[in-house]
């Protein structure tokens, strides 16, 4: 770990030309004291940092100085530097690794290439939090612990306690085969099985958790990508979820479609309305997917849904219909 605190010390001062002691610090995530211990082990170690006295004073490299890191292009580098903008990391408790990483990746790039690739990455944004409606997206958080602790056990191949609140449910321990880690829209979701059977736990629903000694049970390879779209398929088609068969504006579909669960069928009506036939959670979900699309849409099955809304409808008539 001190390694690395060394390699990103160098890289901060490689990045920035001069920064104090408490800057580092922050950087760093450590106390000032001990930016001071590495800089006397970098010293000690050769590598040529020296103090800077006075009120804008602070640590530097002499000029030249660089390590060696090769091997990227320009385009790579921009990929790896996009894609470190995603707030994945954070999901899974690599936030700082993150950062360390990208400091890496920048001062491995030739010359020419490191003011133009990460100029260019400043310009791409992904995920930001909050969408043009100033709506904050929905963020869940998990104990730092609990995220490291599972994450060691889905690397090391290892089998997994967890104590687990599920929904309506009193919080149990659990033994498990972590087979991956899936981000879905700043969601964390651990993959697994318990005795045999898949299982797909929510992160922030974890309260504890703790890696043991012995090997999981799971396949050496793994698609996660394939798994996670058979238990997403598995999800949307199990429980109490109904289907609905819905007219919708084609101005409107996307809304209805990122509310709805799956969608089973579609077609054109004549008029250019969309005839879809799509699932909801349940009866509660359907009825406020389609109230929020007011006029823009008419459930045309089943029954229950078209007399919900028209109750709920003639109750909003009712409240602002008599006179003041």
């Amino acid at each position: 770990m001190r390694a690395d605190r060394l390699v990103s010390l160098v890289l901060l001062l490689r990045r920035h030309g001069r920064l104090s002691a408490a800057a580092l610090a922050r950087e760093l995530e450590v106390s000032t004291r001990t930016v001071l211990r590495d800089i006397e082990a970098l010293s000690a170690a050769g590598v040529p940092v020296y103090a800077e006295r006075g009120r804008h004073g602070g640590f530097a490299l002499l000029p030249g100085f660089r390590t060696e890191l090769t091997g990227l292009n320009h385009d790579e580098a921009l990929a790896l530097l996009v894609a470190g903008s995603r707030r994945g990391a954070q999901a899974f408790g690599l936030g700082s690794a993150l950062a360390s990483a990208m400091l890496k990746v920048v001062d491995a790039l030739p010359e020419s290439y490191r003011d133009t690739a990460a100029g260019a990455a400043e310009r791409l944004l992904i995920d930001p939090e909050t969408d043009l409606l100033s709506r904050r997206l929905a963020t869940e958080e998990v104990p730092d612990a609990v995220v490291a602790e599972v994450l060691r056990a889905v690397v090391a191949g290892h089998r997994l306690r967890i104590h687990y609140a599920a929904a309506d449910q009193t919080p149990q321990w659990r033994t498990v085969d972590p087979v991956g880690l899936v981000t879905v829209r700043d969601r964390g979701y651990l993959l697994a099985t318990r005795s045999g059977a898949d299982r797909t736990y929510r992160l922030s629903r974890i309260l504890a958790a703790e890696e043991l000694a012995e090997p999981a049970q799971r396949p050496d390879r793994v698609d996660l990508d394939r798994a996670w779209q058979e238990r997403s398929t598995r999800f949307r088609t199990g429980g109490d979820q109904v289907a609905v068969l819905v007219r919708v504006d084609p101005a409107r579909r996307e809304d209805l479609v990122g509310t709805a669960l799956a969608v089973l069928a579609e077609a054109a009506d004549p008029d250019g309305w969309l005839r879809m036939e799509v699932t909801f959670q349940d009866p509660r979900h359907a009825e406020w997917a389609l109230w929020q699309l007011t006029t823009n849409a008419e459930a045309l099955a089943p029954q229950w849904l078209r007399d919900s809304l028209c109750d709920r409808a003639a109750a909003i008539v009712t409240r602002y219909g008599a006179s003041s």
